[in-house]
């Protein structure tokens, strides 16, 4: 997913976006986004749509642009053959220099015509914005890096520069290609350090960019079931024994439980840099927590903010139910899905015992597959941090760039579990209300799309030559 949250305060706002009149005024402008356009109105949905359609329509660009077959890795596995991804290279002349992985999704949130104000799968401009599902999510970024290997084609790089767009992120349950080419094909994407979404800018109601965000790290996701089982019986006879009390019980001990305040050295430079912007009674309270993540007091003012507050800790979540066989009977039966997003270097199996801990011993809890890798940090590295900087005040300038951990979870932690720190890259400004992002009416503006796109491939140059 996208910019990592809108996490915690007002930051001061910057600079103004310019105006439309400077947007596809380029002919290298009109090449990307026609295959910007193709691959959004490619549906790519779980349900209906095919990512393998999408993989090959990007291999006959990469083709035309002068790849060779064996510069281009189209996969996909027996079971999932709509699940497809690719992989191309772009060999560098510096064989000293480990290369670089640009990683994107192809694969988008299922999108329903009837309830959308235009089809979600034609991409439509008005008022200065694009429409389309995928618009943001991932499609901008996995558009920019493949015309980024495009228009790099002609220079060789001294570094070699890989590209991975797969499939799977959007939905636990489906085949994950990133998760397949970490298990199966390391030494094809191998790569000293990885690119990513996550990152991004972050605009206010009236379209003037107020951040930039690099994420550095991020949680993992993990579902897990409460299962609470009785007899049953006649309803007119109810005994205390009753599947949905004990299921409720538990879920109200989850839901009054408080995961311990931890930190990473991502997390204290945002809040470092949030504390010095807002200011005031919560400024304080940060600076406090900074010092001491044991002082309940700050914890609790700084947790008023549901982003500040999920940036602290691992969090847990009821957000499924069922129960019960008849309106006539004793429930035999009663479940819940319980989604935690576990701060890094915490394990599922920690996690897991925690919650049977709260749960009691009337609740079986189990961990549902798939079970997510370990979310593993990366270093504030300034090799990787520093390039970011030096584009962003030349291309954003006053803009504050921020480091930020992900609240949410994306393909990078099958990446960071072999050794390969994945960093969500600043760039591509979105909405304060994340621009339909998973909802209805997903839309980018056409100038942020445009300066994005400048902005990525002017970091992918500074990494490789």
């Amino acid at each position: 997913m996208r910019l990592s949250k809108w996490i915690g305060g007002a930051l001061a706002s910057c600079a103004l976006l310019p105006g439309l009149a400077a947007a596809q005024t380029r002919p290298d402008q009109k090449a990307f986004f026609d295959l910007y356009k193709q691959l959004v109105e490619t549906n790519t949905s779980l349900s209906v749509g095919s990512c393998t359609q999408a993989s090959a329509q990007i291999a006959e660009r990469l083709k035309a642009a002068g790849y060779k077959d064996a510069d281009i890795t189209l996969f996909s596995v027996p079971e999932h053959p709509k699940d497809g991804g690719i992989v191309a290279i772009l060999p560098g002349t510096d064989k000293a220099l480990k290369p670089m992985l640009l990683l994107g999704h192809l694969d988008v949130v299922e999108a329903k015509r009837e309830d959308w104000t235009r089809d979600p799968f034609k991409l439509i401009e008005e008022d200065g914005f694009l429409y389309g599902r995928g618009t943001v999510d991932d499609k901008a970024m996995s558009a920019v890096w493949a015309d980024t290997l495009i228009r790099l084609k002609k220079t060789p790089p001294k570094r070699t520069i890989k590209m991975a767009l797969t499939c799977g992120e959007e939905t636990t349950a489906a085949f994950n290609g990133a998760e397949w080419l970490a298990q199966n094909r390391p030494d094809l994407i191998a790569a000293e350090f990885v690119l990513n979404e996550g990152g991004g800018g972050r605009l206010d109601e009236n379209g003037k960019r107020e951040l930039l965000a690099v994420q550095v790290g991020e949680k993992a996701a993990q579902n897990y079931t409460f299962l609470a089982t009785n007899p049953g019986g006649h309803s007119s006879q109810p005994t205390p024994e009753n599947a949905i009390y004990e299921l409720a019980d538990a879920l109200k001990a989850v839901e009054g439980y408080e995961f311990p305040v931890h930190l990473t050295d991502t997390t204290r430079a945002f809040f470092a840099a949030t504390a010095q912007k807002v200011g005031g009674q919560l400024g304080a309270a940060i600076t406090r927590l900074l010092a001491d993540p044991n002082d309940k007091a700050a914890d609790a003012i700084v947790s008023q903010d549901k982003a500040l507050h999920s940036t602290l800790r691992t969090s847990c979540v009821a957000t499924l139910l069922k129960a019960g066989h008849a309106e006539n009977a004793l429930p035999q039966r009663a479940t819940a899905n319980i989604n935690c997003r576990i701060f890094p270097g915490e394990t599922v199996e920690e996690t897991l015992a925690k919650l049977k801990e709260l749960a009691g011993p009337k609740i079986t809890v189990t961990a549902n597959q798939p079970v997510r890798p370990t979310a593993i940090p990366p270093k504030l590295d300034p090799k990787i941090i520093g390039p970011m900087k030096t584009l962003a005040a030349k291309h954003f300038p006053g803009v504050p760039l921020v480091p930020m951990m992900s609240t949410g979870a994306t393909d990078g932690i099958f990446f960071q579990a072999i050794g390969m720190p994945v960093y969500g890259a600043p760039g591509i400004f979105i909405e304060k209300d994340m621009s339909g992002i998973h909802g209805l009416n997903e839309r980018i503006r056409v100038t942020s799309l445009y300066d994005g796109r400048d902005y990525l491939y002017d970091l992918v140059k500074a990494y490789a030559y």
